[in-house]
């Protein structure tokens, strides 16, 4: 794991390096993968109004975390937790931190075995064998699956059936392949399948609160860009993009 994560950083500095030499023209963004689609969408868009190329580097958020400690200077990081956000407080210009969106935790199910379920204790079915879900040490989804489940006070008897996953999106291929009967994601990421199915939705006030924190690394070699992406992600335009994606407006702190 230390070698892989080691060789990805030393690939991450050569394009860093590389942009550092443009960085007038480039933006490097770490975020978690669960925005692939819609920062794809968004990116050009950007590049249109400012003329900075976005580079993306997408992946499971306590990866690009542990990216940032072990020193890779992306200009923005978007993190799909605060807990991996918080990890690199000292890396970060903190007054530039956001909170930049929500979203809700939904049951995905293969296409072919499309079913409805009435709450998440239908995922209790001795039918169902599989749940795949983000590793619930480390991957914020599966962070968020695991404090849903229990809060039903069902996770002590689904535990056995859970197949942790590196990611949102390895949970959500585990369904399409069918390596797994369901599947505990975000709403966003079955929007995006083409073999899975929604099975529940799970409410944003009845689930754990999900941030997206946002904010610039310090180590970037373009600030300025940052900051100019920064905005440009809390626009109106942006935000329009975001809602057709599926995504959530920030939620409160719950007290």
């Amino acid at each position: 794991m230390i070698r892989r994560l080691l060789a990805a950083v030393t690939f991450l500095a050569v394009a860093f390096d590389a942009s550092a030499q443009s960085a007038n023209r480039t933006v490097i963004v770490s975020a978690a993968v669960s925005l692939t689609d819609v920062l794809q969408q968004l990116a050009p868009i950007y590049q249109t109004q400012t003329g900075e190329r976005v580079l993306l580097n997408l992946g499971s958020s306590n990866t690009l975390a542990r990216q940032i400690s072990f020193g890779a200077g992306p200009d923005v990081f978007i993190s799909a937790d605060e807990a991996q956000m918080n990890a690199v407080a000292m890396r970060i210009d903190a007054a530039s931190r956001v909170d930049l969106l929500s979203n809700q935790l939904a049951i995905a199910v293969p296409d072919d075995r499309p079913r409805t379920m009435k709450s998440a204790r239908d995922l209790l079915d001795p039918a169902i064998k599989r749940i795949a879900i983000g590793d619930p040490a480390a991957v914020p989804a599966g962070v968020y699956a695991k404090q849903y489940l229990e809060m039903l006070g069902i996770w002590r008897d689904l535990s056995a059936k859970a197949v942790p996953s590196g990611s949102v999106r390895l949970a959500l291929s585990a369904v399409e392949s069918g390596a797994a009967d369901a599947a505990i994601v975000y709403q966003t990421d079955i929007a995006t399948a083409t073999h899975a199915r929604e099975a529940l939705v799970i409410p944003a006030a009845q689930g754990p609160r999900i941030v997206y924190p946002a904010a610039r690394v310090l180590a970037g070699p373009n600030p300025d860009g940052a900051r100019r992406l920064l905005a440009f992600l809390r626009s109106p335009e942006a935000t329009a993009v975001f809602t057709r994606a599926g995504f959530l407006a920030p939620v409160p702190a719950r007290r």
